[in-house]
């Protein structure tokens, strides 16, 4: 598919720095995928990449625990922070469940996720659906003007023609803008951020950029630090060039320091087994 106005991500693809981003992670990706602890041990580095980025993801919702907590931790009932952890859990667990129906219907995948993250913790008919005019928005960390319902259901129409029709764009340029508009429209009561991170993550393994989902980006997103995390979207929010592109930066960023983490573990699975 040619870069036109028809494939509007393969246009943001071109920005200024969105290329040398998008080599820089497909470099990082390929170093981390081509260690030799990969060849037979991928499962285990699958599932700590999994903690991590929950770990990751939730400390941005507000749930900083550290990762042995994360780790012991049996029970996410109760107070808030455990909830949110729970939640960020739930949702790693899911991303992978998902892949096949994401291309085909991305706003049941959305649904679904919502679901999955809320747990039972909203109410009934406000859960797996984008909220109706009126509903309040629970989401702390985003301060920007909140959408009316009737532009969120025409935003998350246009998100998901996008997604259905494809792209020539690079994964990285589309797990951004997902994430992005996620954020910005906020479509659910709750767990906005956790579902928008977890929807990033869905592009990445789907796209095949990172298939055994072993690049959290959630971790690179939570070390940057949250006013990092703000300030780059509301970048991504001012709709030009250089906020784009310094949004998909961003994000690049945190594939890449995800990305250090597995190292790390392949690092020390490695001298485990020597």
């Amino acid at each position: 598919m040619s870069t036109t106005a028809s494939d509007p991500l393969a246009t943001l693809g071109a920005l200024p720095g969105v290329p040398d981003a998008v080599d820089s992670v497909r470099k990082a990706v390929d170093r981390v995928y081509g260690h030799r602890v990969m060849r037979r041990r991928s499962n285990e580095v699958t599932a700590e990449a999994a903690l991590r980025g929950s770990r990751g993801s939730a400390a941005l919702a507000g749930a900083d625990w550290n990762l042995e907590e994360v780790r012991r931790r049996t029970d996410f009932s109760g107070e808030d922070e455990a909830r949110t952890v729970g939640a960020a859990l739930r949702l790693t667990a899911e991303a992978g469940q998902l892949l096949s129906i994401w291309r085909q219907s991305p706003l049941r995948v959305l649904a679904r996720l919502h679901l999955v993250a809320a747990g039972g913790a909203a109410p009934d008919d406000a859960v797996g659906r984008p909220r109706l005019a009126g509903e309040p928005v629970d989401e702390p960390l985003i301060e920007a003007p909140l959408p009316g319902a009737e532009e969120v259901a025409g935003r998350l129409e246009g998100l998901s023609q996008l997604i259905i029709a494809g792209s020539a764009a690079p994964a990285l340029v589309t797990a951004a803008v997902v994430h992005g508009e996620l954020l910005a429209l906020r479509p659910f009561g709750s767990h906005n951020g956790l579902v928008a991170r977890t929807a990033e993550r869905v592009v990445l393994i789907g796209s095949g950029l990172d298939p055994k989902s072993i690049c959290p980006a959630e971790v690179g997103h939570a070390e940057q630090g949250r006013a990092a995390y703000v300030a780059a979207f509301e970048g991504y929010t001012t709709g030009t060039p250089e906020g784009v592109a310094a949004w998909i930066a961003h994000c690049g960023r945190s594939v890449e320091l995800g990305v250090r983490e597995s190292t790390a573990v392949c690092e020390a699975l490695q001298r485990g087994a020597a």
